[in-house]
């Protein structure tokens, strides 16, 4: 039986999993999650563009998955044309103009979705909100603490 670190971890790795075809993986890829590994499909472009698969510790996963996480400051181009961020307001007036909507046509903003905390708890059984060691009291942000700078050389990853 797994135990309640394996489980959480599993939860996390499966609430990962939904949203890893935005970035690095499809979530069709990922053919299994059990006892702190990650097995997935990957294509062979050397040979044949075979499919083939390949089992990771979930943490060796996790890392090659942030390897295709953005940098602060930058941003993926997800949309050109008239979709494109710079004028996408105009160019989607004139659009509506153009396909004669009225005003009243626009889309609604949909509501938000569920608080993270509420997500989190649903897949991996943990609560944000409650504290780890009592179980009863209630978790309250006290101070954000500013990122310090690292001392001595970055470390360089070569994978």
């Amino acid at each position: 039986m797994p135990s309640h670190h394996s489980r959480a971890l599993n939860g996390v790795l499966e609430y990962v999993g939904r949203y890893t075809h935005r970035v690095a993986i499809a979530n069709n890829r990922i053919v299994d999650i059990e006892d702190g590994k990650v097995r997935f499909q990957w294509k062979d472009y050397r040979n044949e563009n075979r499919q083939k698969l390949m089992t990771l510790e979930a943490g060796e996963f996790i890392r090659r998955f942030l390897v295709h996480v953005l940098p602060e400051g930058f941003q993926r181009i997800r949309y050109y044309g008239f979709m494109g961020n710079r004028y996408r307001k105009q160019k989607l007036a004139r659009c509506r103009e153009l396909l004669g909507m009225r005003q009243s046509d626009t889309p609604v903003k949909p509501k938000e979705g569920p608080d993270y905390r509420d997500k989190v708890e649903e897949l991996t059984g943990v609560s944000l909100r409650e504290c780890p060691f009592c179980r009863q009291g209630q978790m309250v942000c006290i101070e954000v603490l500013a990122p310090v700078a690292l001392q001595g050389p970055p470390f360089l990853d070569t994978s």
